[in-house]
This record gives C-alpha cells, sequence and structure tokens, in this order.
C-alpha cells in the first residue's frame, strides 16, 4: 500500500521532512479542490463549499512550507506515497466512477483516511528522528493534521450515510 512506503522513511533532516509536508499539502489541496468542484456540479453548494474552505485551508499551510524552504534543497519526491486516490488519469473508467459514484460522505471519510495517514506519518518522524528540533517540526506538523482529523470527524457526524437500510424501512412500512 502507498501510506507503508511514507511510514516506513526515516526522516532525518528538516529539508527531507518539508519536502514529505510539502508533498502531503499538494495532495490535500488537490483532492479537496477535485471533491469541492464534484460537489458543485452535484448540486450540493454546501458540501462544496466545506471543501473549498478545506482547500484553502491546506493552500495557506502549502504556502507557509514553501515560503519556510525557500532558497532550501529539497529532495525531490514523486509524492505517490500519499495519494488519497490513485494516480490513474482523470479520464479513467475506475477514477470517473469513483467520482459519479461519490456522496459528500464517501469524500469526507477519503479525505479523512488522507489526514490519517499524513498524520501517522509525522507522528513516525516524532518517535525516530535523533535530532529534537526535527522532532518539534514533525509535531507541529503532526498537530496541524490532528487539526483537520478533528473537523473531519466533526463533518462525518453531520453527514448522513448514503446506505439505505431497506429491511429496516420495509419493517416499519409493515408496521
Amino acid at each position: 500500500m502507498a501510506h507503508r512506503v511514507a511510514m516506513t522513511t526515516h526522516i532525518q533532516t528538516a529539508p527531507a521532512l518539508y519536502a514529505h509536508a510539502i508533498a502531503v499539502e499538494r495532495e490535500a489541496v488537490a483532492r479537496y479542490s477535485e471533491f469541492a468542484e464534484r460537489m458543485a456540479d452535484l448540486g450540493n453548494e454546501a458540501a462544496a463549499e466545506v471543501f473549498a474552505t478545506l482547500a484553502r485551508l491546506e493552500t495557506e499551510h502549502l504556502e507557509t512550507l514553501l515560503g519556510r524552504t525557500a532558497g532550501m534543497a529539497l529532495p525531490a519526491l514523486g509524492g505517490e506515497e500519499y495519494a488519497w486516490l490513485d494516480r490513474a488519469a482523470p479520464e479513467t473508467a475506475a477514477r470517473e466512477l469513483v467520482f459519479r459514484l461519490m456522496t459528500p460522505r464517501h469524500a469526507l471519510e477519503i479525505a479523512l483516511a488522507g489526514e490519517k495517514r499524513a498524520a501517522a506519518f509525522f507522528e513516525s518522524v516524532i518517535i525516530t528522528a535523533d535530532d529534537a528540533m526535527l522532532r518539534a517540526l514533525a509535531r507541529e506538523m503532526a498537530a496541524d493534521e490532528g487539526d483537520h482529523i478533528v473537523m473531519l470527524e466533526k463533518l462525518l457526524e453531520t453527514t448522513p450515510s448514503p446506505i439505505v437500510d431497506w429491511a429496516s424501512v420495509y419493517e416499519k412500512e409493515q408496521a
């Protein structure tokens, strides 16, 4: 699985941590923007606004990271290990099917899984890094992801499940 690659990466320098954090934020910006567009296409403006807001928050984090690393030599990363969805072209049938069937709840669940993987990565750096300053930086990044996790969990609590328990519906009709 893709997130295992990120979890086993042993980070020991600030440039390496920043490179991974930038990859995490770029993926989040791209997915939240894509989810906002899809929800708008479905006519769900409330969900579209939630994802657009999340995209803006992630963009701010990305810009902060890019500002902090201006002039710093960062290792090149592909970013595939942080992908929330597969890396297939947007025109592929499987990807199109995911977006065609996606509900606001599904999008929130995908986002939550991505944020949890990112938090777990930063937490692994806190545990494995030798340098105290690097651990502090990873702790800051993990906290940001933790804030997103809390927000997404709260949104999920209030977002109805698209799965209908037809047996209970039928039972109520029979009563």
